[in-house]
């Protein structure tokens, strides 16, 4: 196990609460085999307020989490995206209000299921059109195979709609969608999506550059995330985590880091899901957001729009969960007073959650079990990192790390005087 933490200026933390947040999560989840390793990050005031790690990237070569270790970060791409959608919004080249049919013509005959079933499915018209906001904040109608709830799950499922493999690449997927109908008119639900994927799409046709080319030139190269894009190549691949998978109780080998499918370049580049990474470039991604657009002085986004991405964009204010079709439908939030907004969720309601925290506090996670959080009023970003797929004990140990995170503070910036003047030492 290892412990990193930075000396000198006070971050307002308990070193010592500091260093019972990754002990505790390996006894309660690396210990028990629910999760091979973790590395957790905290960045407060301008520095690195904790760097810790335990367990595993690779059980069964016996290999130690590193801190430069890669992992799939599967969702957590959806915020990279939407922040590569968002600077074009910036220079004035797309608009959240937008119709989403202006930038892809195909969508403008999209209806919504009423029956029917694949290859004669039967439609209505949607109550207004799809617009380019409903796609940034789930609310387009769109959906996921992975939910396997519907009809339309079904179809997605069948055809393999966003899938790495997709020949012909995100263009493919896009003919794909325009030949399905929605789940339902775009705003009238909050339903996780392949939407993230056509705000690349979008980013590809809007910019002449290939998705994976404009988040190298724009966004990844100019914040020194040297590690991470949408594959691993020959001399990184030692770093690659395995990705695991729980059956019958027990880790699974999902992915092999020594035969990995992110070893080669895929043909559909994945806004919603396509990034391999290290926990250090997304910190420096929650910095930059953190900072308000900004790291380093190279800046990515105004202050204001990244308040406009942060804030909550859902219909009438309301919640996450009051918007899902089902009750207990899959997210990356897994608790109740959440709303979403750009890309990210957004802690609306602190009692709700039944957990500490700071309203405007905004998140999101990934399939694999990673997690990122970043509080602005307290000046913090946390981000978390493992490899299982579908680990039943996400939502769970997502909760943990906030409470131990929150925890550790011996003062909060929003509250206390003379840290919010930057006095205390």
């Amino acid at each position: 196990m290892t412990h990193e933490f930075s000396h000198g200026l006070s971050h307002g933390f308990s070193q010592d609460r500091l260093a019972r947040i990754v002990p505790t999560l390996a006894a309660r989840y690396i210990d028990t085999g629910a999760i091979p390793g973790a590395l957790v990050m905290v960045w407060r005031r301008g520095a690195l307020a904790l760097l810790d790690m335990a367990g595993h990237i690779d059980l069964a070569r016996a290999m130690p989490v590193r801190a430069d270790a890669l992992y799939r970060i599967y969702s957590m791409t959806k915020p990279i995206a939407s922040v590569a959608l968002l600077m074009l919004l910036e220079e004035g080249r797309i608009a959240l209000d937008d119709p989403v049919a202006r930038y892809i013509p195909a969508f403008a005959g999209l209806g919504v299921f009423a029956g029917g079933k694949d290859g004669d499915f039967v439609t209505t018209a949607p109550a207004r059109p799809m617009l380019v906001i409903d796609l940034l904040r789930h609310t387009s109608g769109l959906t996921y195979g992975i939910h396997g709830r519907t009809a339309i799950d079904a179809a997605y499922r069948r055809r393999g709609v966003g899938a790495p493999s997709t020949g012909g690449g995100l263009g493919a997927m896009i003919a794909q969608l325009a030949a399905l109908p929605l789940e339902f008119s775009p705003g009238a639900q909050w339903n996780y999506s392949v939407a993230t994927d056509v705000v690349g799409w979008l980013v590809e046709t809007i910019s002449g550059m290939r998705f994976g080319e404009f988040l190298h030139t724009r966004i990844l190269g100019p914040l020194a995330m040297d590690d991470t894009g949408f594959f691993v190549p020959p001399a990184k691949l030692e770093r690659l985590s395995t990705c695991y998978q729980v059956q019958d109780g027990k880790l699974a080998v999902q992915d092999d880091a020594r035969a990995s499918s992110y070893a080669v370049p895929p043909n559909l580049e994945s806004g919603g899901a396509g990034l391999v990474g290290t926990a250090g470039d997304y910190m420096r991604f929650c910095c930059m957001l953190l900072n308000g657009g900004e790291l380093e002085g190279t800046r990515l986004l105004s202050p204001k729009t990244v308040a406009l991405m942060t804030m909550n964009h859902l219909p009438g204010g309301r919640l996450m969960t009051d918007m899902m079709p089902v009750t207990g439908m899959f997210n990356e939030a897994g608790y109740s007073g959440v709303g979403f907004g750009l890309g990210v969720s957004v802690t609306v309601d602190v009692a709700a959650t039944r957990l500490p925290g700071t309203k405007g506090e905004f998140a999101w996670g990934g399939a694999a079990s990673t997690a990122f959080f970043i509080d602005p009023k307290e000046d913090m970003a946390v981000v978390f990192m493992t490899q299982v797929l579908g680990a039943p004990e996400r939502v769970r140990l997502r909760r943990d790390l906030r409470t131990l995170v929150y925890g550790a503070m011996t003062r909060t910036f929003t509250t206390d005087t003379a840290f919010a003047k930057g006095t205390a030492t």
